[in-house]
């Protein structure tokens, strides 16, 4: 997926109002995973991530860290200025989106590292309760 096309799918999703917001939004996304996930792993989703987005992902941070959703939304939060709420708005167009970018047996990958109960965001901003 190229670059343009990465982020009016995010855009789209999470209703924003210009590309730029998609872009940041998709960075924050992609900062929390890339500390939470094994460096491989983050390497590899890297590798499939249209530039400049892939260099999020490459930052030497060492050791994955252990946190929850609530942490993961928390640190989206902070990187975005947005409220949690509004933060689990965003992580799931950027994971939904990033769910439509990989083949299936990646973000079963980046599913199995992320905290458990984060997999109904893939299902876009809403997660779960959108599908119903």
């Amino acid at each position: 997926m190229r670059l343009d096309e990465f982020l009016t799918r995010v855009r789209d999703l999470g209703e924003y109002h210009s590309d730029d917001e998609a872009e940041q939004v998709t960075r924050a996304v992609l900062w929390v995973i890339a500390s939470r996930v094994d460096p491989a792993e983050a390497a590899a989703l890297a590798a499939r991530l249209p530039a400049p987005l892939d260099d999020v992902l490459r930052p030497e941070r060492g050791r994955p860290e252990s946190f929850g959703r609530a942490e993961f939304l928390r640190r989206v939060a902070q990187q975005t200025g947005a409220r949690p709420r509004t933060a689990e708005w965003d992580t799931g167009a950027v994971l939904a989106t990033l769910a439509e970018a990989v083949p299936r047996e990646q973000v079963d990958r980046l599913l199995a590292q992320l905290p458990a109960d984060c997999a109904d965001l893939l299902g876009g901003p809403g997660g779960a309760a959108r599908r119903s």
